[in-house]
């Protein structure tokens, strides 16, 4: 038998060493996966519609079957690279948990937007995120400052 990378033969199973007794070098920790949506809005639309779409997709991924856990706003961020002709845009981020069939009404929804510039879901295996406790009334997300344009990179 050839051995590949790591040392390991082909065709053997893995075998997992203990440094003391009950304890395996190698552990897998049992998390619930969840879903992190994270897309990017139109830096010139007012903050009154930045509210009403943080709410829209909210509620949508409710409406899927979803249990939302966080939604953040990020705040306007100077981009990479132009993305429709914006330089920046307001990042928000909603982290959600549910049987995946929430992602496609989501991202479906944001692809039809016009004022979603960029969306992306990344399914994620940590440890869960503990949900924000807010006080009743308040609003959901977080302002953060915008970062001042450096014009000598230009």
């Amino acid at each position: 038998m050839k051995s590949v990378a790591g040392g390991h033969n082909a065709g053997q199973p893995l075998r997992f060493h203990q440094a003391n007794p009950g304890d395996f070098l190698f552990q897998a920790t049992m998390t619930q996966p969840y879903y992190e949506t994270m897309y990017i809005l139109r830096p010139d639309i007012p903050e009154e519609e930045v509210e009403s779409h943080i709410t829209k997709y909210r509620d949508l991924v409710i409406e899927a079957g979803g249990e939302v856990l966080d939604n953040q706003m990020r705040g306007k961020r100077r981009l990479a690279y132009t993305i429709a002709k914006h330089r920046e845009g307001i990042y928000v981020q909603l982290n959600h948990n549910g049987d995946g069939q929430q992602v496609a009404p989501l991202e479906r929804a944001m692809r039809l937007s016009e004022d979603v510039i960029r969306y992306l879901t990344v399914k994620q295996d940590g440890p869960m995120p503990a949900p924000r406790s807010l006080p009743t009334g308040s609003s959901e997300t977080v302002s953060a400052p915008t970062e001042p344009a450096l014009s000598a990179a230009e």
